[in-house]
């Protein structure tokens, strides 16, 4: 970067944020060991400001960058809250991949999944633009909808119980779009991705926890009605705005809003003696106005005021609005055993474990392969712990709810023949 772009980047962007970025290949979710990453500011993409190689576990280290003051996304703003960066990466074998517009807050850690597909033809390669965050962007606002569906007893059988579903079918534009293109999309990193764009991850817990509940229960009222499909579709949901959420391709995520994602993500609203989980609808309460929706903006300020995420979101949708818990959650080999695993536990359980462990450590070689004797002891707890730092959970050693479900998650994109991207 010249001189003069790098001083004026400083001054605009007087804070820093981190930048945790690693590299799969779309085979299986292997990691990509020894890709090249070169990273730029999206305003001046030919300046490489920083270039570094991925480890065996497909990661760059964590790198500090530029970013805008933390203000600017704490209240409605002219300025931009975020500072933009584009990542060039390439390996030997692989189509090369460039990702522009991902997005560094200040104060806040964000995680850039980029994955490579081997190479189709010699100079091919992808090319992601993410778009500006939804309340930033100029986007179209909220069609709206009753929040209860009529359900149809015809004989079109809608879920007969809230299931929490593997993937979800995202439909990237209007639905009468035909050519959109059709996402298959894991659940949990369909909500990361949505909640990302939506909010900004330097807000209360509480404001990101109510807004996370609202945008499951949406999501989940679309999968249980089977919305889309009863029209004639073949999809879940879509990336527009008018009739959904927003959901961007290839965006980085951000770890606050992940961790928050992983503590609820069963979870979804209900009102006394309606089944089905209730359509949450929302709008950003500054560009545009939705009486008895919840508003992002507002939902920041109740959350600076100490409400809690139920407190906020009754505040806004009534006092009869309840967090329920879904009966089953599917594609998972085993369900969470009800309470954390430690040193002393023993039995079926952790013998399963061990072995979806062994299974990763074979895609993830900084993994310690450990004996399968059904007991917990010192090497699972560290081979535990290892698996938590290599996928950003808290290095406990100790397997908890979030663990138990990434754990069963990896183990199945690590051993399913052909994964889905």
């Amino acid at each position: 970067m010249n001189t003069a772009s790098l001083k004026s980047m400083q001054t605009d962007h007087p804070d820093e944020g981190t930048l945790q970025l690693y590299v799969l290949s779309s085979i299986r979710n292997q990691p990509v060991e020894d890709a090249s990453v070169q990273i730029s500011y999206t305003g001046d993409p030919d300046s490489v400001i920083e270039e570094v190689k991925t480890d065996a576990n497909g990661m760059i280290p964590e790198i500090q960058l530029p970013a805008p003051p933390l203000e600017y996304s704490m209240a409605p703003s002219e300025y931009q809250p975020y500072a933009e960066y584009t990542f060039h990466i390439s390996k030997e074998g692989f189509d090369d991949l460039d990702i522009s517009g991902a997005e560094i807050l200040p104060d806040a850690t964000a995680i850039q999944r980029a994955v490579l597909s081997p190479q189709a033809a010699p100079g091919a390669f992808e090319d992601i633009v993410i778009p500006a965050h939804t309340l930033y962007g100029e986007y179209p606002e909220k069609i709206p909808e009753d929040e209860i569906k009529p359900m149809d007893t015809s004989g079109e059988i809608v879920l007969s119980r809230v299931v929490i579903p593997e993937y979800v079918v995202v439909h990237d534009g209007s639905p009468n779009d035909s050519t959109a293109k059709d996402y298959y999309v894991r659940y949990r990193d369909y909500i990361k991705n949505v909640a990302s764009s939506e909010i900004y991850a330097t807000w209360p817990d509480n404001t990101i926890r109510a807004n996370v509940l609202a945008i499951m229960s949406f999501t989940l009222n679309r999968v249980y009605t089977e919305w889309y499909r009863n029209k004639g579709y073949d999809f879940t949901i879509t990336s527009s705005t008018a009739f959904d959420h927003k959901w961007m391709h290839g965006r980085n995520i951000f770890e606050s809003i992940s961790r928050i994602v992983d503590e609820l993500f069963d979870n979804y609203l209900s009102r006394p003696g309606v089944r089905q989980p209730i359509l949450t609808q929302y709008c950003d309460g500054q560009r545009v106005q939705c009486p008895n929706w919840m508003t992002q903006w507002g939902s920041k300020y109740l959350g600076d005021q100490g409400y809690s995420a139920i407190e906020i979101l009754r505040n806004f949708y009534g006092s009869n609005m309840y967090i329920n818990t879904a009966e089953e959650i599917s594609g998972i080999p085993a369900s969470w055993p009800g309470q954390p695993l430690d040193i002393g536990s023993s039995g079926s359980k952790i013998r399963q474990i061990q072995e979806q462990l062994n299974a990763i450590a074979n895609a993830y070689p900084a993994l310690p392969k450990i004996s399968v004797d059904g007991v917990f002891g010192e090497n699972t707890q560290n081979a535990v712990k290892k698996f938590q730092q290599i996928f950003g959970l808290p290095a406990t050693g100790i397997i908890d709810y979030s663990t138990w479900y990434e754990i069963q998650e990896i183990y199945v994109g690590v051993t399913r023949i052909a994964e889905l991207v």
